[in-house]
């Protein structure tokens, strides 16, 4: 885990200027799209719990439709950092504009894939413990999709496979990190917030800005923290199970062209 964590902050880091600001633009965009459902349900960021037991089915779906969200953005970022970390695994690191470039991010699919690991974990957060299934089992799937180079259909499956192998570890890895993440992002973007408040009071309206502020702010690097652990994460697991870093060593795929990372069977 450990070792993990030590290369996705290695990818973050060395693509932090390309990274970090999609991840605001799409941080700021997510808090906008949930400002009217969080007044549809009448959920004070102030105090999160003050209406959970009158209004707890518009406070539900409101998180439920935040965990979608948050897929569709990690997934977003997972097809810049998979292609940063697989360039950084070759000894080909890519500067900030390549690892960008949309004709090596596929888009289209990138994007569809995206929208797809929303809907799905939006759907299962209904039913509660099941969010967690939802989430491992379609994260991996950009990555397949911009690393190993196989259709999106595959891509979704591979996912699926890749997540649940080794006893579901990259599941678990995943999980205990989004914990880790949805912990330290509570305390800044709302506790954190709150306690500032009672140091200096604010007016609500200010007291409101700045907890947007520090919301974006921790949701824009846990979001590219998250991504890159997603995208170290599936070349890891590959590495396990199906002995990706010997074909690297013995220069399998390394004819003129050819992709060493990708699929091909």
């Amino acid at each position: 885990m450990g070792e993990l964590l030590d290369a996705a902050l290695l990818v973050l880091r060395a693509h932090a200027a390309a990274l970090l600001p999609v991840a605001a633009v799409l941080a700021i965009g997510e808090q906008f799209l949930l400002a009217p459902l969080r007044d549809w349900a009448r959920l004070d960021v102030t105090d999160p719990v003050r209406y959970l037991d009158r209004d707890f089915p518009q406070v539900w779906t409101v998180l439920c439709v935040g965990a979608g969200c948050e897929a569709v953005i990690i997934a977003l970022l997972a097809a810049p950092a998979a292609r940063a970390a697989g360039a950084l695994l070759l000894g080909r690191p890519l500067d900030n504009r390549a690892a960008l470039r949309p004709r090596g991010l596929r888009p289209v699919a990138t994007i569809a894939l995206a929208l797809f690991a929303g809907v799905v974990v939006m759907t299962f957060s209904f039913a509660g413990p099941l969010w967690a299934f939802a989430f491992g089992f379609t994260a991996l799937a950009v990555p397949a999709l911009v690393v190993d180079r196989v259709n999106p259909f595959r891509a979704i499956g591979r996912g699926v496979v890749l997540a649940g192998r080794t006893g579901g570890r990259a599941l678990w890895v995943l999980l205990v990190a989004y914990l880790t993440w949805w912990l330290i992002r509570t305390l800044v973007g709302t506790v954190g917030g709150n306690l500032l408040n009672q140091l200096v009071p604010l007016r609500s309206d200010a007291l409101g800005v700045l907890l947007f502020g520090m919301r974006v702010a921790v949701n824009t690097l846990a979001y590219a923290a998250l991504a890159c652990l997603v995208a170290t994460l599936h070349l890891e697991t590959r590495f396990r199970s199906e002995g990706l870093d010997i074909a690297l060593s013995r220069g399998y795929g390394a004819g003129a062209g050819a992709d060493p990372l990708a699929v091909r069977r």
